[in-house]
This record gives structure tokens, sequence and C-alpha cells, in this order.
């Protein structure tokens, strides 16, 4: 027992001087930055995502790709952990051609979102992640919108619907309620479940940290492979997202964040009212589409557990055809669908 203690707080007092480490701008992320100053050319997907606008939100500068008429209403997609906006450029597509407003924020920690200030802890906990994107929608003045997304972006479109249902219209969550605690990860899980959560455990060490500081694209593309085992990404697709992992506050977000999952880093008090709402696995009442590859092959919770949590109109997809973790990038027609079938609820 003393033992566990001791090694809690060694892992908290590391992770917070790595936390208030701040780290030069790489040479790729500058050149992200820069490209953020040009104006798009045209309306066109592949211009939106590769010259992505930027706009003041809460805590952040928030790096976002738009396609679609302004004026239409607005879907908010979101990447999770280690992926980025390019997740959603197919659907994003299909779906500004069906008359939609798609806006693709980069989460905090990710490509060309920054911190305003080098003082900001760099923290990744679930509710300061759905906070950001709360803040990106009044900064764009949105006061309602389709939000979905895959893994952190799951939860944080769950955690949106649970808190803020008044913000979301509709909502596409792949592999369905993802919202946690500190205090429900302290149950043990199933062997086999503990293995697919091998990378939190590493990363939870002082050696993981150093370990993914060093091999951050090469330990993310393992990730891709092993979560996604049938999906056949060429180096393109993936060099695409690996430059948003230049981002110099990459790897104190992803390390706070799941050290914190294991209550092995402290969160901060403002957000502790949030996080005890969350730790009473509220319902989430607004019009929701499911989804679940057949070939996902990172840790997921069962349909049939998490159904009952969707308290309004609710539909479940399991998708075939070997799908994987990043459902939105390997199967981008079907969570296009999904976002258009979740508005459909909503009327």
């Amino acid at each position: 027992m003393n033992t566990i203690a001791n090694f809690g707080k060694k892992v908290i007092f590391t992770l917070s001087l790595s936390l208030l480490a701040t780290a030069g701008v790489s040479l790729v992320h500058a050149q992200q930055l820069s490209q953020d100053k040009h104006v798009q050319a045209d309306n066109t997907v592949d211009s939106a995502f590769q010259h992505t606008k930027k706009i003041r939100a809460g805590l952040l500068d928030i790096g976002y790709a738009e396609v679609g008429p302004k004026t239409a209403k607005p879907v908010i997609l979101l990447h999770g952990w280690p992926y980025d906006i390019h997740s959603f450029e197919k659907s994003a597509e299909l779906l500004a051609a069906k008359g939609y407003r798609v806006l693709v924020p980069y989460l905090r920690g990710y490509g060309t979102t920054t911190f305003i200030s080098p003082k900001t802890v760099r923290n990744g906990q679930q509710s300061a992640v759905a906070l950001d994107i709360i803040a990106f929608m009044d900064a764009l003045k949105i006061d309602k919108a389709v939000v979905g997304g895959f893994d952190w972006g799951a939860r944080t479109a769950d955690i949106m619907a649970a808190l803020w249902p008044e913000r979301v219209s509709a909502l596409v969550a792949v592999s369905g309620y993802l919202i946690g605690s500190p205090k429900t990860n302290e149950i043990p899980l199933p062997p086999a479940a503990e293995f697919l959560w091998w990378y939190q455990y590493y990363f939870s060490t002082e050696r993981g940290y150093k370990g993914y500081k060093a091999h951050t694209a090469a330990f993310n593309k393992l990730i891709w492979k092993t979560a996604s085992p049938k999906w056949s990404f060429d180096e393109e697709t993936y060099q695409r997202s690996a430059r948003s992992f230049e981002n110099p506050d990459h790897v104190a977000i992803v390390i706070h964040n799941y050290r914190w999952r294991l209550g092995l880093a402290l969160g901060e008090k403002q957000y502790d009212e949030l996080e005890a709402k969350l730790a009473k696995s509220l319902d989430i009442t607004v019009p929701t589409v499911t989804l679940e590859g057949d070939a996902n092959g990172a840790a997921f919770p069962l349909p049939e557990n998490y159904a009952s949590k969707y308290k309004g109109k609710y539909k479940h997809h399991n998708l075939t055809g070997g799908i994987g973790h990043n459902l939105p990038q390997e199967a981008p027609k079907e969570f296009a669908d999904a976002i258009i079938e979740a508005d459909s609820l909503s009327k």
C-alpha cells in the first residue's frame, strides 16, 4: 500500500515538473502556424484542411478546418488520440455536399491549436477538453450544433451532451458512452481488457513519458496498426496526421490525460464541480446515434452495456468490413450518414 502511494506521489511530482516545462515550437509546427496565415484559395476540402483557420477561444487559440456554407446548420467533429482532423476529411466533404457547415477543430495538444499563456497547466482531463469545444462554439457564435466524434472526441461529445444538452442538437458517438472518472477506473478489469490498455500503464511511468516524447510518431503509428488491424493506410496518410503530433504541448497533454484517468495525476480545482457531475454517470437526453466497427483493436464498451445511458431518440449501428478504431477515416460515408441520421432524429 505505502509503495503504491509513494509511486503515485512520485508520478504526480514528475508530471508537475514536465507540465511546467515549456518547449520551443518545432520547425514542423512553425510551418503549420505559418500556414494559418494563408487565405484559403477556395472552399475545397483539401484547401480547408491544408490551410486551417484559427480563433481565440477560452484558454486556446484553436486551429480548425471549415467546409460548407457558413449559414448552414453547424456540425462539429472531434478527433481522438493518436489521430487528428484528417480523420474527418472525407466525411466533412460528404456533409458539406449535403449542405452542412462542418467545423473540425484540433483538440488541445494537436496541430495548430496552442495555449494562449505559457503558464496555463497542460491539463488533459476530460472536462477541460469539453470546455474547450464549448468555448470554440462561443467564439464562433454557434448556439447549437450536431456534434460527433470518436475516441477522445466521442468522450468529449458525450460530455457536452450530458452537461450542456442545450448546446448539442444531436450526437454521434463512436463506441458509445465513454464518460468515466478516476474513481470508476480504480475497478480492475479482466486480464484481456487490461492488456488492451497497456499504453496507459506505460505512460504512468517516467520511462513511458520519456519514451513517448522520444518516439511519438513511431509510437502513434503502432497504435494506428493495433487499433485498426485491417486498415491498410499508406505512409502519406499517416504522415499527414503525424505532423499534428509535433505540437509542443502534445506529449504533456497525452501523458496527463492517461495519468489523470488512473488517479496518478491531479486535475485542476476549477473543474472539480464538472468532474463530480460526470462521476455520477449522467444520462444523455439528446438524439443520438452510436457506431462500432467489427475490427476495433482498441478497448471499447459493448453497445448493450451503454444503450440505456441514451434516454432520447437513439440508434446504434455495427459496421462490418474490417472497420477499426479510426472509424470516421475508415468508413467516412457511414460516419457521415450517422451524422445525417442523428440530425434527422432531432426534427
